[in-house]
């Protein structure tokens, strides 16, 4: 595949990506790595390290673009990612998961449609984030039957 292509491909999968204190060096690093390799990314915040700093102020913004279609997936980080996990959900459209394997991070895509990967910035490291990462978004839907219906039953959830 020739470079121009790739790099088309790339820019019209739009990223989000947020954390709180306890994310916030992993996502500056994510997000050098996701422009250098040619994604359009959007930074939800935070814009600057403030301990204390609430994750849902960062997170909630990013779910409810991933859920509007402003961005096509999100990163959600925070110290351990449960957190940041636990408020992406709460956002109608979003399925998000905190994801700590390669295998979990493509197949949550493949099989349930998963548009938020959660990271923990102090349990995962940058290059472990960066092969879920890829993993993430490289992967597809199947829209297989089984994972069509198994998804129609959770979006009814969301009524």
């Amino acid at each position: 595949m020739k470079k121009e292509n790739v790099r088309k491909k790339r820019d019209e999968l739009r990223i989000g990506v947020a954390a709180d204190h306890g994310g916030y060096e992993l996502k500056v690093q994510l997000i050098a790595v996701l422009t250098f390799a040619g994604y359009v990314v959007k930074d939800f915040g935070a814009s600057e390290l403030v301990e204390g700093d609430d994750y849902p102020d960062f997170v909630v913004p990013l779910a409810r673009a991933v859920s509007g279609g402003e961005v096509a997936r999100g990163l959600a980080i925070c110290g351990s990612g449960v957190g940041a996990c636990v408020a992406a959900n709460k956002v109608s459209g979003v399925r998000a998961a905190l994801i700590t394997d390669s295998y979990s991070a493509h197949q949550g895509v493949e099989d349930d449609d998963m548009n938020v990967m959660c990271l923990g910035g102090r349990v995962t490291g940058t290059e472990l984030a960066w092969e879920l990462v890829q993993s993430f978004l490289n992967a597809k839907f199947k829209a297989e039957e089984r994972f069509a219906r198994r998804l129609a039953k959770v979006k009814a959830l969301e009524k």
